[in-house]
């Protein structure tokens, strides 16, 4: 395919890189098979330990250099990989496409974020503030600056496959650090593809091996990352058992973490919402990226007055949908990531019959032409209780869930009551709804949107979540202070050292 051509990327490829230096690696191969039509698109030789070590020890070093570089020079740096990544964008969007198996529309807007993420860090490159104090001793003065923290070891799931890499990559980058990927095994082409793109402008700007690598491998790379005492932070996205791993190791070596897990999105779709909108932002929200975002839209929570009517919008919307290859901007919902995935849509559906739920539009897998990759599943949605054992678990598929509410207090109640605590949404014209869902006493989640669905976030917002989900923050607003490190300064410019909180100490 012409678009693997543009990107560099050749039938078997090493998966592990210093920058611009791909190195020999010797660990397995890892083949990637396309979810669109099960075709091997390439395979991927992942990186052993000896790999990993030469990895890392390089980026040891350019850490102590790149800290060097004055921040706007970096910024200038991301800067010029925003603008490779607007050359490569249809290419790299189709890659996206074919590899993950979201719609051509979807890749493309996730190379967009990256896109947008590195216009941000340009910007913000001029912005890493630190505040003065007023001290209670004169002639002192008080300030704090932020400091490069180290390496950034970048953890990233399939169904983002670079955008979650260049949120904090691009930042961790302008913050003075460098940064260790280790993709998801599932969709490592698309990650060789991005450190090409990034190498071309490492390279013009004699930016030394060790800014920006690659480590392809498995589970056992993750635990090399997450257990390393030379890499201070760790961010990690995925599920919620992986994310707990990875936190405890961590943790157990006073690193830092940030963590981006699962997600049970819901959207209140009050008797004063706008129903063409609330139809809109439901539908997508559930079966955007065939439901495996962690914001997708997995329960509606609907109130009593308008639900049969909104169901029937429901059901009527679904059986619009088109279902086929991503690449074809025709279709709606491509396939899901691999069989496995396929199975856990179909055990979820099991489950949910066998608790009570009732099916107003059927599951099942997609057979016939075009679908011979058995990747391909119709998006679904039951009617079930809010207890319901099922609904508290998050599904990676097209799975909606409908329940019923009375006031707005239980509407809440119900959204909050699950584990998770990522993205939330409510449908409403009553401004006192809306302001009540918002407030302190509303929604429990990192993300909370008034009439627009829990899909979709800005580069400009912190973009995170709670409770099981795991407190990070990435991309917008302060979310790069994670990267570095916070330190107090205290200057005394008088003739004499008086202590503070009026402590004296006479010689």
């Amino acid at each position: 395919m012409e678009f693997l051509k543009e990107l560099g990327i050749m039938p078997h490829n090493s998966g592990v890189s210093t920058g611009m230096n791909w190195l020999n690696s010797r660990g397995v191969d890892l083949a990637s098979y396309s979810p669109v039509n099960g075709q091997l698109i390439a395979t991927v030789t992942t990186a052993d330990e000896t790999d990993y070590d030469a990895v890392i020890n390089t980026a040891v070093k350019a850490f102590a250099y790149w800290r060097t570089v004055p921040a706007p020079q970096r910024g200038e740096i991301v800067r010029q990989v925003g603008e490779a990544l607007r050359q490569k964008k249809q290419a790299l969007g189709s890659l996206v496409s074919f590899e993950m198996g979201k719609s051509l529309q979807e890749g493309l807007g996730e190379v967009q974020e990256m896109i947008d993420i590195c216009d941000f860090a340009t910007g913000l490159s001029r912005q890493l503030y630190g505040l003065t104090m007023h001290s209670e001793r004169p002639l002192h003065r008080m300030y704090e600056q932020w400091h490069p923290l180290g390496i950034t070891g970048i953890i990233s799931a399939f169904n983002f496959p670079v955008a979650v890499w260049s949120w904090n990559a691009m930042l961790a980058m302008i913050c003075g650090d460098v940064c260790v990927w280790k993709p998801s095994e599932k969709t490592p082409v698309s990650a060789i593809a991005c450190q090409k793109i990034i190498a071309t402008v490492l390279q013009r700007n004699n930016v030394p091996e060790g800014v920006s690598c690659l480590i392809n491998g498995g589970k056992e790379t993750g635990i090399l990352l997450s257990t390393d005492v030379r890499i201070p932070i760790v961010s990690a996205t995925g599920s919620t058992l992986m994310g707990r791993n990875v936190g405890v190791a961590v943790a157990a070596r006073f690193g830092r973490c940030l963590l981006e897990l699962g997600g049970n999105n819901a959207i209140i779709i009050s008797k004063d919402a706008d129903l063409d909108m609330a139809l809109t932002g439901s539908v997508f929200g559930a079966v955007g990226t065939a439901g495996q975002r962690c914001t997708t839209t997995r329960r509606l929570i609907i109130h009593e007055d308008i639900y049969t009517r909104f169901t029937e919008l429901l059901v009527h919307a679904y059986g619009q949908l088109r279902i086929g290859n991503p690449l074809d901007e025709l279709n709606h919902v491509g396939p899901l990531i691999d069989k496995d995935a396929v199975n856990t849509y179909l055990e979820a559906i099991a489950a949910c019959k066998e608790q009570g739920g009732r099916f107003v539009v059927e599951g099942g897998v997609m057979e016939g032409p075009g679908y011979e990759s058995g990747c391909y599943v119709k998006p679904c949605i039951a009617e079930v209780l809010p207890g319901c054992p099922i609904v508290q678990t998050e599904t990676f598929a097209p799975i909606l869930y409908l329940m019923k509410y009375k006031t707005t207090e239980e509407a809440v109640a119900i959204q909050n009551e699950v584990p998770q605590g990522l993205s939330s949404a409510i449908m409403t014209m009553n401004l006192r709804e809306a302001e009540y869902f918002l407030s302190a006493s509303g929604s429990d989640c990192g993300i909370a949107n008034v009439n627009i669905g829990t899909s979709g976030a800005e580069i400009g917002g912190a973009f995170g979540g709670e409770k099981e989900t795991g407190g990070g923050r990435e991309s917008g607003s302060d979310a790069w202070k994670v990267y570095m490190r916070r330190q107090t300064n205290t200057i005394n410019y008088g003739s004499h050292l008086p202590l503070a909180q009026g402590i004296r100490f006479n010689l």
